[in-house]
């Protein structure tokens, strides 16, 4: 798909791939021969190229970044040689990267901050980079975290998907992996990158268990960027000396929000525990050059400290449009070109399709002054408005995990004013009668909502992003058509 809409010329890859696709079994989905020539790059020359390409426009188009998003449209994003470098040098201060740092990366290195660490900042940097393919933490879940243990690193970057591999792999494994000589002491920031609202008990799980090898928690922070700004916020958490000597206190980070003023998009701060709680982790410090305002997506105002809005960002390394041969830019031309109704009406801003807040935190800078904190809510698109009311599907997704421990995950998502719930099972087949009930309930009691539709799926149905992002969108597609192969549905109709 990647290759029909961006009309390569040419395709670079490694001889087992490049064998693959000439490969019988791969005639059967792709037409090999109409493909563009293949470079394969194992064997390339040692010597230096004699001539650096130097771009005559710095605006021209450096590279094109395809992912596919959580609402499961694929696009790639144009970045001209300009915002490369802008993005670069942020990176670098942000994280402090320079040639005698050790880094190790584990995210998936073809596309959004993934590939600007495998790669870009590699280069632009100078830092020695420890490159681990997440495909290769499912044969050896401990890979990740024994390469940051062998090679003493002390900055390390992954996804959410790694996390939860790594959590539900090496759960009962941490006093062999201990006994094996791992070592996480030294690691002063652990940065997960994601394109969502950060998970919490995820974080919480992860942090807790790895702490018998060495893991501290104020190391653990998360990442933002989407499609329109490939890294918004990224904020390392740098352990002072207090934290080292383990004195602990409040994590500054996280704020608890009233969940029933959310679906009004009102943002009203509570006490950790009160009724209705939820908490919310900073998405990391907004990088250096990147501006933040909080929009009203449908009068395009910009609104108060207390409400829900689009988040739109201003910078020099935002991507200059969405490349495409549909013909569909002018319709998301807005996502790049957008201005305030009223207010300050000249600046550009690009919007990122996502909910959020900022807030003042009391968390200070090398300068000593407070930071502006993003703490993102839910993806625009994924909204389901029903009653009058807007709910964000995680927030749902997370108490009907907590149901019942067969349901290893879940998605909803709405269906003619129904909210259908979608879950995977991990056990016997006579126990899909008994979830539901349970599904229903806990959905009825935390958020007032009537289930229309439980599907009980075997595991690994619902469809999964490289990033680890679930695309509901994908998922409802699936449904409507038939193709979910269930184990048992339930209809409330």
């Amino acid at each position: 798909m990647i290759l029909e809409v961006s009309r390569s010329v040419c395709v670079m890859t490694s001889q087992m791939i490049s064998k693959l696709l000439k490969s019988r079994d791969a005639s059967v989905a792709v037409d090999f021969k109409l493909w563009p020539p293949i470079l394969e790059t194992d064997d390339l020359p040692k010597r230096r190229c004699p001539l650096m390409f130097k771009p005559s426009d710095p605006d021209s188009l450096a590279y094109l970044d395809f992912s596919v998003s959580t609402t499961g449209m694929l696009a790639g994003v144009k970045m001209s040689h300009n915002a490369t470098s802008a993005l670069c040098r942020s990176v670098k201060l942000q994280c402090e990267l320079y040639p005698s740092r050790e880094v190790a990366v584990c995210l998936d290195p073809y596309c959004g901050l993934g590939f600007v660490l495998w790669c870009l900042c590699s280069v632009y940097a100078g830092q020695q980079s420890v490159l681990i393919s997440p495909m290769d933490l499912e044969v050896n879940p401990a890979l990740w975290l024994q390469a940051v243990s062998q090679f003493k690193v002390r900055d390390t970057f992954c996804s959410y998907s790694v996390m939860e591999l790594c959590t539900r792999s090496l759960s009962s494994l941490t006093d062999t992996l201990k006994a094996r000589g791992m070592d996480l002491t030294r690691v002063r920031s652990c940065v997960v990158v994601a394109e969502e609202r950060p998970r919490v008990a995820l974080t919480q799980s992860f942090c807790k268990l790895f702490k018998d090898v060495g893991l501290h928690p104020r190391a653990v922070s998360t990442a933002f960027g989407c499609r329109v700004n490939l890294a918004i916020c990224l904020q390392p958490h740098r352990l002072g000396k207090l934290a080292e000597q383990g004195t602990s206190g409040p994590d500054p980070t996280t704020v608890y929000v009233d969940m029933r003023a959310l679906r009004h998009d009102r943002v009203r701060l509570v006490e950790r525990g009160s009724p209705h709680s939820l908490p919310l982790m900073e998405s990391g410090k907004i990088l250096p050059g990147v501006r933040i305002i909080i929009a009203n997506p449908e009068t395009k105002g910009p609104i108060g400290d207390s409400h829900l809005g689009e988040i739109w960002v201003h910078s020099p390394q935002n991507a200059s449009g969405y490349f495409t041969v549909f013909g569909e830019e002018n319709v998301r031309s807005d996502h790049f070109g957008a201005r305030l109704s009223f207010g300050d009406t000249q600046t550009v801003w690009a919007r990122t399709g996502y909910l959020g807040f900022l807030r003042r935190t009391d968390l200070t800078d090398a300068s000593g002054e407070r930071h502006d904190a993003l703490y993102v809510v839910g993806a625009l698109d994924e909204v389901m408005e029903l009653r009058g009311m807007k709910y964000h599907p995680i927030d749902i997704e997370t108490s009907i995990i907590r149901a019942h421990r067969n349901i290893t995950e879940c998605a909803v998502f709405t269906w003619t004013n129904l909210l259908v719930v979608v879950v995977e099972l991990e056990g016997s087949e006579q126990e899909a009668l008994d979830l539901v009930p349970m599904v229903t309930n806990v959905v009825l009691e935390e958020h007032y909502l009537i289930v229309g539709v439980v599907v009980v799926v075997d595991t690994g149905v619902i469809p999964i992003n490289s990033r680890g992002e679930k695309q509901r969108m994908h998922l409802r597609d699936g449904f409507l058509a038939d193709q979910l192969d269930p184990i048992y549905v339930a209809y409330n109709m």
